[in-house]
């Protein structure tokens, strides 16, 4: 039964109560095995489109709606949204969910019924991509949509903190990984702030984290295809305690032909993963004979 729309934009958001209704209604209850936690706050919610630069001519994907909360707010301020939703439960309901709260938006909303990792077109071409992305799958997720679609100029992420640690870290620090050499060979990428847990219903046991995601102009300038500078990065952190004359022996087929395409590259080969950038991956994936 569909109700009337709110007379004020905030009233149209959802707040903890309308949450619960929501899912009692449609017997929903939040799954580990998807990762889910819904966002029971209206300011957070705000803030992330604040945080995210949301514009009036943005064409927003959001991946994982859940039950519509930070959908209505981006609804709100960009021209159109695209909402990727899994759960039949939760994708059916969206759609009615919008028309009762933002009636005056309805039509510039799209739902893609889908597994996000299996998505490669949408009804329209993004712009931005702003998600609380659930926490087990959000990195090949990320990846995902930034690899498929380049149209996408900012993202700005919710993910478990040290997830946003990991992707936001530089070079040299503890935490650098595959995720961040990835991310930074689309974008620039930073930590964007900290989300508290009594925001979201069930409450996780850990911290959630903004990352902000800017496009470059072009990804890294290389010879070297993506997923050959990927592969590179991939070895080099399989035993990211070891050189990487020793990681790289198996990607280039030995330790001397690793050691020949590091010298090459101009990386030494007794440095370690952990503090190349993703040029350098790439000058070392240019350089295999």
């Amino acid at each position: 039964m569909s109700t009337p729309e709110p007379s004020s934009a905030s009233e149209s958001l959802l707040g903890p109560a309308d949450i619960r209704e929501l899912a009692a209604a449609l017997g929903v209850r939040p799954t580990k095995q998807r990762g889910q936690n819904f966002v029971i706050d209206a300011n957070t919610v705000r803030r992330i489109v604040r945080t995210a630069e949301v514009r009036p001519d943005d064409v927003v994907v959001e991946v994982g709606p859940g039950l519509g909360s930070l959908t209505l707010a981006l609804l709100d301020t960009a021209d159109r949204v695209v909402a990727v939703e899994i759960d039949d439960v939760l994708a059916a309901a969206l759609p009615t969910t919008i028309r009762a709260r933002m009636a005056r938006k309805a039509d510039r909303f799209d739902l893609v019924h889908s597994d996000a990792m299996l998505v490669k077109e949408l009804p329209a071409e993004p712009t931005a991509l702003v998600a609380n992305l659930p926490y087990n799958v959000a990195v090949p997720v990320l990846l995902h949509m930034l690899e498929h679609f380049p149209t996408i100029e900012r993202t700005l992420v919710m993910v478990q903190a040290e997830v946003a640690d990991r992707l936001a870290a530089k070079p040299g620090n503890k935490v650098y990984g595959v995720p961040s050499v990835k991310a930074n060979w689309y974008a620039d990428v930073k930590r964007a702030g900290s989300i508290g847990r009594n925001v979201f219903w069930p409450a996780p046991n850990v911290d959630s984290g903004l990352v902000s995601l800017v496009r470059r102009e072009k990804p890294v300038e290389t010879t070297a295809t993506r997923q050959e500078v990927f592969a590179v990065v991939d070895a080099a952190f399989a035993q990211r305690r070891k050189t990487l004359r020793a990681a790289l022996s198996g990607w280039a087929g030995s330790a001397p032909a690793a050691e020949a395409a590091l010298v090459a590259a101009g990386i030494s080969p007794q440095a370690r993963g952990e503090a190349l950038t993703v040029e350098e991956f790439a000058r070392i994936a240019e350089a295999k004979a």
